[in-house]
């Protein structure tokens, strides 16, 4: 990456100001993973990610849960943000988790809150995600890391749409959304026993397959124009463009990292890129 990284910066052009101030816009209008993300603001013309977009434009009307599966960096919070957006709760939150981020017994806490004294150092009552993602949208990232016992917990939730908090006896509804994502197969984990099979089945009503962005070339140029764009207006550097054979460097990388790499050397490249 650093190499495709380091040749980007090499090729980058100066531009003209009045350019530059053009762009500026449309940077702003195409920043990714913002709160206000549609689906039009989602960079991809490829046939792979046509077909997602489709898909996930016509799921937003429903209130399915769905699964998003890909690998890292392929997009997923940011379908994920966009189905919300399109659909009949996007005036209420969009709240994500991280499965992977807590250990089990803080996860719990994180996603149904707690009571007052329920474990030590609970000096106050907390409202848990589920609350606060009440009538929107509840985004649990990287759901395959979440343990076996918690996942009971969820699949109760799913099917009675209440949850109690930590150290709590009264059962508080909830309208929640939930959309999942992960980038393991699932399936496997559920024949390995590491996955309940019931949850499995409630959460993907609706599946949708990113692509890697090896499997969507085709948008390798707009999205790394874009992410020039972005990273030249907040870093004050006006830069115009790649050369040819730059381009070429970047089509023919395989990212393993996806779009997540791209925008990392990209910035990498405007960050140490000259001025000539």
């Amino acid at each position: 990456t650093e190499v495709v990284a380091n040749a980007a910066g090499i090729a980058l052009e100066n531009a003209h100001l009045h350019d530059f101030l053009q762009r500026e816009n449309q940077s702003l209008r195409y920043e990714l993973g913002t709160n206000h993300t549609q689906f039009q603001d989602i960079i991809g013309s490829s046939p792979k990610m046509c077909e997602v977009l489709e898909l996930s434009e016509r799921v937003a009307q429903t209130s399915s849960t769905v699964l998003l599966h890909g690998e890292s960096g392929t997009g997923k919070e940011i379908i994920a943000q966009s189905i919300h957006n399109a659909s009949p709760r996007a005036k209420k939150p969009f709240i994500p988790v991280n499965c992977a981020a807590l250990p089990d017994n803080l996860l719990e806490s994180e996603l149904f809150g707690h009571e007052r004294g329920a474990f030590t150092g609970a000096t106050n009552r907390k409202e848990g995600r589920f609350e606060l993602a009440n009538q929107g949208t509840l985004f649990l990232d990287e759901i395959g890391d979440m343990q076996i016992g918690l996942q009971a917990k969820l699949l109760r939730v799913l099917q009675d749409q209440q949850i109690y908090r930590v150290g709590g006896t009264a059962p508080i509804d909830c309208d929640v959304r939930i959309i999942s994502a992960t980038n393991q197969d699932i399936e496997s984990n559920v024949k390995q026993g590491s996955f309940r099979e019931d949850l499995y089945y409630r959460l993907n009503v609706i599946t949708i397959e990113l692509p890697t962005l090896h499997e969507r070339v085709e948008d390798i140029p707009r999205l790394a124009s874009h992410f020039l764009n972005k990273y030249s207006w907040e870093m004050k550097r006006m830069k115009t463009g790649f050369s040819p054979d730059v381009v070429q460097i970047l089509m023919t990388h395989t990212w393993p990292g996806n779009v997540r790499e791209l925008q990392n050397a990209i910035e990498h490249a405007v960050v140490l890129g000259k001025d000539e």
